[in-house]
Parts: structure tokens; sequence; C-alpha cells
């Protein structure tokens, strides 16, 4: 089928606003409708009437399919788990099942013996890539939304008629979408759009993580700990550590995740949080958008392609969202560093490749593995390997110096948790918290002596009443103050008067 194919040429212009996936949908439907792509016009028109009216049903059911949040929602369901079964999602054995639940269960054993957090709870699941999808996907879904809500109401802006006449803007009219309000209608597709998006980017993850928390979130409703077999196991195939050993590193790296989401009650609220932030006052740099648009013929596909390859739709970062964006790579990498250096503790004992194991993920981390590709993708953020190995180096140090215990309560609050400013310079971190800890301290003397109505008062010894009673005035000779003359030896203190 070549590019001049009326076909393709409608099915190319519903890609750019739903997706791949989507668009085939909607244009099966309008075609089920009896439209003949070979009879539309240049301008998209059907030429004969009962077939516009057809179409445009069509296009109005899927137009309100996509408005409903369930329907949007399902339907970047059903992208996702087609992405998962791509290429093949094998069911996993009872076998597998098995070995994935005692290798979760040596796991926590392990780890006991690394961090004063205790296990997680919950189930120990070796699932498909499918089930992953089933298990993640409302959690991808709050992440998500709230961004999508954003970048659908800015592109409902950007088409608005009279917008467009201001800002110059000749848009041809298209008969097949007259009487449509445009505006809503490029809402509805912004939102389903991006939803497709959020599914295709889940299932893409499917076939790349290893358990339910590589990417750092806390993906999974309830605790437990989950594998992913067919991963596992083609991650392993090549490296020159053994497959068992891959699989208990990966296991031990699973279950450091699942303690920090359970035990740490903060941090979900604190990494959905920045992400709910960021959306909350995401802009769409419309003048850009418009720069990029002005001159291009809407009805032509390739400069329409052309123009958003160009970046028209990238998020114009506020100073708010960029603060939200570091706190949540802050946090991120603080998480990893920690796992990378728990991790490392526990299976240091068991395993002889953990080093070089480590190593690996390591540099899968920086080449840009699934969570920087599918953060850069949603929320527009750079998870920069830089500071997921000064976290490493952080938490390292801390436990080196004053245990595990006192690394762990670290978790304790948000008050207490490691900064940003902390990750810029990690070993300094014991000294600037010792300072700041001395500084608090005197703080807090003070503040208590005021509040008690002794701060200025305190004397040191010989400056008391008593003292000063008792003291020789320099007129008297050394005398002791009082009539009766001491005589030699005056300055006794035992011969001194009680």
């Amino acid at each position: 089928m070549t590019e001049d194919d009326p076909r393709e040429q409608m099915r190319r212009m519903l890609e750019q606003m739903l997706g791949p996936e989507a668009a085939e949908e909607a244009l099966r439907a309008l075609e089920a409708s009896g439209m003949d792509p070979a009879a539309w016009s240049s301008a998209g028109m059907p030429v004969n009437p009962e077939q516009l009216q057809a179409a445009m049903a069509q296009m109005r059911q899927v137009m309100a399919a996509g408005d409903d949040d369930e329907s949007r929602w399902r339907m970047a369901h059903d992208v996702a788990r087609q992405v998962a079964h791509s290429g093949g999602d094998p069911s996993v054995t009872a076998a597998e099942a098995d070995r994935a639940r005692s290798i979760l269960s040596v796991a926590d054993l392990w780890l006991d013996a690394a961090t004063e957090l205790p296990p997680s709870g919950g189930q120990h699941l070796a699932v498909s890539r499918a089930e992953w999808v089933e298990r993640t996907l409302p959690t991808w879904r709050t992440v998500a939304e709230p961004v999508g809500s954003s970048v659908a109401e800015a592109l409902s802006e950007l088409v608005d008629p009279e917008q467009l006449a201001e800002q110059g803007l000749n848009v041809p009219e298209i008969p097949m979408l007259a009487g449509l309000d445009i505006g809503s209608m490029m809402r509805t597709m912004g939102s389903l759009s991006f939803a497709m998006q959020v599914g295709q980017a889940a299932g893409t993850l499917s076939r790349e993580v290893f358990g339910g928390t590589d990417v750092g979130l806390p993906l999974l409703a309830e605790p437990a700990l989950l594998l992913v077999p067919a991963n596992v196991a083609e991650f392993a195939e090549g490296l020159d550590a053994p497959a068992e050993e891959v699989w208990h590193f990966l296991a031990v790296r699973e279950a450091a995740h699942a303690r920090l989401f359970t035990h740490v009650p903060w941090l979900r609220a604190h990494l959905l949080g920045a992400v709910e932030d960021y959306a909350r006052g995401i802009e769409i740099d419309l003048g850009q958008m418009e720069e990029s648009m002005r001159g291009i013929d809407p009805t032509n596909m390739d400069q329409l392609r052309s123009a958003m390859a160009g970046g028209i739709f990238a998020p114009h970062h506020t100073e708010a969202q960029t603060r939200a964006l570091t706190r949540l790579e802050t946090a991120l990498a603080l998480v990893e560093g920690w796992v990378e250096e728990v991790t490392a503790r526990a299976v240091a004992p068991h395993l002889p490749h953990a080093v070089p194991l480590r190593e690996m993920l390591r540099r899968r981390r920086a080449a840009g593995g699934p969570a920087e590709d599918t953060f850069r993708t949603l929320v527009g953020l750079e998870l920069r390997p830089r500071r997921a190995r000064d976290a490493a180096t952080l938490w390292a140090l801390v436990g080196t110096e004053q245990g595990s215990e006192a690394r762990d309560a670290l978790w304790s609050h948000p008050d207490v948790f490691p900064s940003t400013a902390d990750l810029d310079s990690p070993t300094d971190f014991l000294q600037r918290r010792a300072a700041s800890a001395e500084e608090t301290s005197e703080i807090d003397a003070a503040l208590e002596a005021l509040l008690d109505g002794t701060l200025g008062t305190e004397t040191s010894p010989g400056d008391g009443p008593d003292a000063t009673e008792s003291a020789p005035s320099p007129d008297e000779g050394g005398s002791t103050g009082t009539d009766e003359d001491p005589g030699p030896g005056g300055d006794d203190p035992d011969r001194r008067p009680h």
C-alpha cells in the first residue's frame, strides 16, 4: 500500500490524533459504515451524503467512547495487553511459579541481615507479561492521567477557531468535520491519545521489567513480591553469571524495593504527589506550537507529521514543575541507591558474581532502561544515572560509619530524608548532618533557657552573690569585709567565718 493511497492517508491522519492501534480501530469503524476510501476527496469528504452521515455517526461513537474515562482506559488496557502479547507471552508454568516463590523467600532471609526494615509480607508471585499489565496499569493511570488531562486541554485551546483566526492561520474547512465542536473533539482525542500512549508504554515495559518495582514507583496496589520469569530468563541468557545467581540477585532487589514501599508510609504519596504537582501546572508552549504550525496545511499529513516530529508538543516547564521534577528525581535516585546498597550487602556472602551483576544493572540504567524511557515519555523526566550512583555512595557511607539502623532511620520522616543538595556531595553528608545537629542543639538549649527565665542569668564560679559578699575590697587591702580582723593567715579559707 502506497502513502498516496486514500485509506493510508486517512489512517495516518487518525494515527496522529489517536495513535496506531486506536487509529486502525477508528478506520475499521468508518469502513464498516460502508465508506469507500477511494471515493474520499482530498479534503476528506465522502461523495455520498448517506456515507457522510454514517461516517459522522461512527466518528461521534468513537469520540463518545473516548470521552468517557472508563472507556478510554479500557482501550488503553487492551492496547497494553496486545503489546505485552506481541512476540509471545508464555504462560507461567507450575515449576516456574514454585521456583519464583522459593527464590523470593530466600531473598527475604538474606535481606534480614542487611536492613532493619522487615519483610513486606503479601504473596510471592510469578506472572506473565499480560498479568504484569493487569496488576500495574491502575497505578500507571494514576500517574499519567493528570498529565494527559492537562495536555488535552492545551490541545483544545490550540485548535480553537477564534484563537487560530487571531493568529492568522488559514485552516481549510473539512466538510467531514462540519457540525462538530472541534475544541471538544481535540480535547477528547488528546485524552484518548495520551491514554493509548500509557497503554503502549505499559505494554512495552511488561516485556522488559523483572518484577513490580523496576521503575522505582510502587506500582502494585497491595504488598507483594513479583517476578516475570520470561523476562528474567531472557536477561540471564548470554551473561557470564549462572542463571540461578541472576534470579537470586533480581529477587533480592525486588524484595528490597517492596520493604521500602511497605514500611515507609510517606514514600508512595511523596513520589506520586511529585508527579501530580508537575501535572497540575503543566503548560504547553502554544507559541512554539503555533509557530511550528504556521503555513502548514492540516490536510497534508507529511507536513503535519514533520511539525509534530519537531517537538511542538514538548511541555514547557514552569518553576513549580521544575521543583516537582527535581523532588521526584531525587527520591527515585535515593530509592534506587538504597536498594542497590542493601542488595549488595545482602548477596555478598552468597553470590560470587554479585559485583559484576551490580555493574551490569548500572550500565543498563545508564544506557536508558525502561524507567528512563517511560518517565521521559509520560512526564518529561530524565532519571540521571549519576544521581542513583551518588545516592548509593551516600547510603554506603552512612551504613559503614553508623550502621544499618542509622541508615534506615533516615527513611523515618521526610524531614530527615537526604536532599538534592546531599546528593551533590554525598561524602560530606555525615559532617553536614553533625554540624546541623549541633546548631539545632544550641538553639534548643537557648530556647529552653528563654522559656524558663534563665537566659542570660548564668554565672561563672566566683561571680555569684555569695562570692561577691566575701570578695575582698581593694580599698581594704584584702579585708574580708567584716569588723573582725582575721589577722595573719586571714586568707586561709578554713579560718573564714561561716
